[in-house]
């Protein structure tokens, strides 16, 4: 995996980008702090979403974080001052809501790998994955009221339709953090592996994804977020409509069968 040294990517910047092949990982880099979503993250992060969008080479993305945590959220202290300039505070919300919004109709599948705690802006952030796999020694919640707040960054409303509104209100309202296992009944978790494995088995699982044709994983991605924004009738047009255009025009729909037929690997475009 290589480092990439273009702009403020450095090994003390807040996020770290390195690409190895297809794959390209995001890591939030403040270990000390937990891995705080604060406006220099933020603005790193959309930076680089950004340019790996203009990368036909990288298929998928992971976002973790370094040490023990994927991230426990904002920055409380640093919220006093953002609540005394509302402009300021509408200004941060507005960003953090772009970069999930801009994860979310990505080209790209993002892939959350989950290192300790994932709490509050660190939820929200997980649930404009696409995936999301965890260690054995995760915990995952919302929190927010732990601390009087609420989720500004789309957590209301991802939540539920991740794991229903009963479970949605639950993790708010308690303020619980559920283990790694308990997360993936609830299906906030894809798949739980070992810590000591995390890195690597999340790795093998990205690379296997990045094999697959791009405008096929683009075309799944899309099928399930787009259809979800409407009604089960609409869904089912929409995917109609969709993959008719997909297998009769994508020369990857063809790639993949020749492929069968002759009993070889395929060949995907980018």
């Amino acid at each position: 995996m290589r480092n990439e040294e273009q702009g403020e990517n450095t090994q003390d910047a807040p996020v770290r980008l390195e690409c190895d092949g297809a794959v390209a990982t995001l890591t939030l880099n403040r270990p000390d702090k937990l891995n705080p979503l604060d406006s220099a993250t933020i603005d790193l992060m959309r930076g680089m979403v950004t340019d790996l969008e203009a990368r036909p080479e990288i298929r998928v993305v992971r976002v973790t974080g370094e040490g023990k945590a994927f991230s426990a959220g904002g920055d409380l202290a640093g919220y006093i001052s953002l609540y005394r300039s509302p402009a300021a505070f509408r200004k941060f919300l507005q960003v953090f809501h772009d970069l999930l919004d801009q994860m979310e109709r990505s080209t790209k599948i993002f892939v959350a790998v989950v290192n300790g705690a994932c709490v509050a802006g660190g939820l929200e952030l997980l649930l404009a994955c696409d995936v999301a796999l965890a260690g054995e020694g995760a915990r995952i919640g919302d929190g927010h009221l732990n601390f009087g707040q609420l989720p500004g960054a789309g957590g209301s409303q991802r939540l539920p339709r991740a794991i229903g509104a009963s479970g949605a209100k639950f993790l708010m309202l308690s303020g619980e953090l559920l283990d790694a296992a308990a997360a993936e009944r609830l299906g906030l978790i894809n798949r739980v592996f070992p810590d000591a494995e995390l890195a690597t088995l999340s790795m093998a699982l990205c690379r296997a994804m990045a094999r697959h044709s791009p405008a096929g994983l683009e075309g799944a991605k899309y099928l399930v977020n787009q259809g979800l924004r409407d009604d089960l009738q609409a869904g089912l047009q929409l995917e109609l409509e969709f993959v008719h255009k997909y297998a009769t025009t994508e020369p990857d729909a063809m790639e993949g069968l020749l492929a069968f037929k002759e009993k070889r690997p395929p060949v995907y475009g980018e």
